[in-house]
């Protein structure tokens, strides 16, 4: 059987976010900068957040304006709320309202796996609270502009590990299980506003921060997934697209599993 790869390189013949503005944070690669380039060819103008990658997120946007779409580059450490601020505001000043903030950025420092009794308390720590800051600034910012306008689409990129036990995946299990949590809490505080919230659960996905783990183990991976294939960046740009279009517009507070099949709740 031919593995049939998922790019999105084909302009839509529908596009499903015409005139919308979206915000991407940790867009200059990986899931973020497959996000942001599906995102433009479905008409939606693009802010490409970046923390030190500057020549890695300007070739998204250059990506993006090949293909005749609007894009920027924005730099904000997604902890730091002055930045934030300053990158909600230039987003806003040049493109437009923002409808769809994507929170796929994190504010880790050190990304190890390890057993918990080979854990500090501050590596710990560091993955726990960096997971959340991806979510909590970025959303502190931007959630009290959609409840003035009574619209808008908060999707945080969680991790199907939050659901599961594999050995040394402890903190990082801790830090999207409070993700989960918060994005919950959200859905239900921002709902009366006409404020979406959801989550996008990736499985294994192919990636440049994944590369250590899935490096060489790619069959055994693939072999264990209903679908047999790990996922693409482009996949789980497809499932984050689908939340910010209109026809979601009644889907709040829900759990969108990519993992090929491999969590069924």
């Amino acid at each position: 059987m031919v593995e049939r790869q998922i790019t999105n390189e084909q302009a839509p013949c529908v596009r499903l976010l015409e005139g919308q503005v979206a915000l991407i944070t940790g867009a200059s690669r990986g899931i973020g900068a497959a996000t942001a380039r599906l995102f433009a060819r479905h008409g939606a103008v693009v802010g490409v957040n970046y923390n030190a990658s500057a020549a890695r997120a300007q070739e998204v946007v250059e990506s993006i304006h090949s293909e005749g779409g609007r894009a920027i580059a924005v730099q904000a450490s997604v902890d730091d709320t002055e930045q934030v601020a300053a990158m909600v505001q230039r987003v806003e000043q040049e493109l437009g309202p923002i409808d769809t903030l994507v929170m796929n950025a994190v504010a880790i420092h050190r990304f190890p796996f390890a057993p918990f009794l080979e854990s500090s308390w501050d590596m710990f720590q560091d993955i726990v609270m960096g997971e959340l800051a991806g979510v909590y600034f970025p959303a502190r910012a931007v959630a009290p502009l959609m409840v003035e306008r009574k619209r808008g689409n908060l999707i945080a990129v969680s991790s199907l590990s939050a659901r599961s036990n594999r050995e040394g995946s402890g903190a990082h299990a801790a830090g999207k299980a409070s993700v989960d949590a918060l994005m919950r809490v959200l859905a239900r505080e921002l709902g009366p506003h006409g404020v979406h919230v959801n989550i996008v659960a990736p499985g294994p996905v192919a990636t440049e921060a994944s590369a250590p783990v899935i490096r060489g183990n790619e069959q055994a991976i693939s072999a264990t997934l209903p679908l047999r294939r790990i996922a693409q960046p482009e996949d789980v740009a497809g499932a984050i697209l689908l939340l910010a279009t209109q026809e979601a517009g009644y889907l709040t507070g829900n759990y969108l599993s990519v993992g090929g099949g491999s969590y069924m709740p």
